[in-house]
């Protein structure tokens, strides 16, 4: 007798059959999540000058700003990465 899990595993597998990726897609995958991560240190340096300046002059709100401005830009490329991601999926073993 086949557990809940084991069920519903099943039936999801039904619904969204996984998806084999050729070394060639992982290696475009590794890549972008590479070069996503680069883009958010970039931006969390950059930002950082910015609000070691505002702590020095103990403006709070400058800090604030910076660090929803980096949130936010974060949140941005990682979505992109995933939307890229998705493509990539998408195209299967195709090339």
């Amino acid at each position: 007798m086949k557990s809940a899990y084991e069920l519903a595993m099943e039936r999801l597998q039904k619904q969204a059959p996984a998806v084999k990726l050729t070394a060639a897609q992982k290696k475009e995958i590794a890549e972008l999540e590479k070069l996503t991560k680069a883009r958010i240190a970039e931006r969390e340096l950059a930002l950082k000058a910015e609000m070691d300046a505002a702590a020095d002059r103990m403006d709070i709100e400058v800090m604030q700003k910076a660090d929803a401005r980096f949130k936010a830009e974060k949140q941005k490329l990682e979505a992109d990465l995933e939307e890229k991601r998705r493509a990539i999926r998408a195209r299967g073993g195709k090339k």
